[in-house]
């Protein structure tokens, strides 16, 4: 299963991710239960899970009213949430939401020049924000989402200018901000402020991997969430839950011209970058730099193998630096070694077919070279029809 948090069209907030939340399935009831009963310890609360359109598409709006107690330290906080009990929050997703209120007081602090203890919750309010993290902490990992994959899409921040504690402050605010570094985000599409602190600090918690195109899957199910206002776009946050059939896995990919290198000394490094554990080695002639006939050397490594493979590279080659192309994300289908029986003149050897599957259905099969030519130079028969052979009594055994 993967998950896909879709924050494109109007940002994220905390009743957004909660509302989408609901949409997927989480039960309403018990989620209302579990907002008002921490949120109680901070201030007011009533909580309201409705159906609503948001410029005609459906959508939950989870409404938290509530009125805070007073103005509260981070530390307290923390400690208050601690001596809190409910059957509902087990050990982790008090953790998570925990470390939620940690990204958002971290920010504040950076923004304000002060101390992670001296943070007091003013902007989000105590209670509000307590019951949109324990409630959505609650909701993700009763979905079972904290042990799936999780993508995240581009923020969109909004625009403007937006009143708070401290004045008039542009969207997105200081503190969103911080908290989205290192997120790909933009601004718009509409002038208001549509990331807040803590749909920002919910989205960066959650995400295991932020994209900007949806990845491989099979979509199983939509939740829209619903922010507060109506605008001249959907006011809505958009979760998918789907599967994805096709694993995936990273890479990095290194690069270097050539254009004083022996073809002895290419043929020796491309041996030696496999032996080090390069995944794929590629060579392709090329003109460089004043119209010099080269080539292009290009490896697929693991990126936890990178220097290993630079260094290498460098050694061998005497090139003075190698390009590289971090983290290349790549979906790959199931590899499984089949051995098969093949008649060889009344003899039966046995020969490994390469299979790429994509869940239970073959979708490749390709005879392993060195098997066949092993056997063709046993036997005398040409590798064509060794190989012939081998595919042929494969597609046998599918039948």
């Amino acid at each position: 299963m993967v998950i896909v948090i879709d924050p494109q069209n109007s940002g994220i907030s905390g009743n957004m991710v909660l509302g989408a939340l609901v949409g997927l399935g989480l039960n309403s009831e018990g989620l209302i239960e579990v907002m008002e009963h921490y949120a109680s310890y901070f201030g007011d609360i009533n909580v309201k899970i409705t159906d609503v359109k948001k410029a005609g598409i459906s959508a939950t709006y989870v409404d938290v009213d509530c009125k805070d107690k007073g103005a509260i330290g981070y530390t307290e906080l923390i400690e208050r949430l601690d001596k809190i009990k409910h059957e509902e929050i087990l050990p982790d997703v008090l953790k998570f939401a925990k470390r939620v209120f940690k990204t958002i007081a971290e920010a504040e602090s950076r923004v304000h020049g002060t101390t992670i203890s001296k943070v007091h919750f003013h902007e989000v309010g105590a209670a509000d924000a307590v019951a949109d993290v324990i409630g959505a902490s609650y909701g993700f990992h009763k979905l079972g989402f904290n042990s799936k994959k999780i993508y995240g899409m581009p923020v969109a921040l909004g625009g403007g200018r937006t009143k708070s504690e401290h004045g008039m402050l542009s969207v997105p605010t200081p503190a969103t901000l911080e908290i989205l570094k290192n997120v790909p985000v933009f601004g718009g599409p509409v002038d208001y402020e549509l990331a807040t602190p803590t749909g920002a600090a919910l989205f960066v918690n959650m995400v295991d991997e932020f994209c900007s195109f949806y990845p491989l899957l099979l979509n199983r199910k939509i939740g829209y969430g619903a922010g507060k206002h109506d605008l001249e776009i959907p006011n809505i946050l958009r979760i998918i839950n789907g599967d994805s059939q096709v694993p995936t896995d990273n890479v990095s990919i290194l690069e270097t011209n050539l254009d004083n290198v022996t073809g002895e000394v290419i043929g020796h490094t491309f041996q030696k970058l496999m032996e080090v554990g390069a995944r794929d080695v590629t060579v392709i002639p090329t003109i460089t730099k004043k119209n010099r006939p080269g080539h292009l050397l290009r490896v697929i490594t693991k990126p936890s193998n990178c220097d290993k493979i630079s260094e290498a590279i460098i050694r061998e080659t005497g090139t003075l630096g190698v390009r590289v192309l971090p983290y290349v994300h790549r979906n790959i289908v199931l590899r499984k070694i089949i051995p098969v029986e093949v008649d060889i003149n009344g003899i039966k050897k046995k020969i490994r077919i390469k299979v790429g599957m994509i869940g239970e259905e073959v979708i490749s099969s390709k005879v392993e070279y060195e098997d066949a030519k092993r056997l063709s130079e046993e036997t005398g028969i040409p590798l064509k029809d060794v190989m012939m052979r081998a595919d042929e009594a494969f597609k046998e055994r599918l039948e």
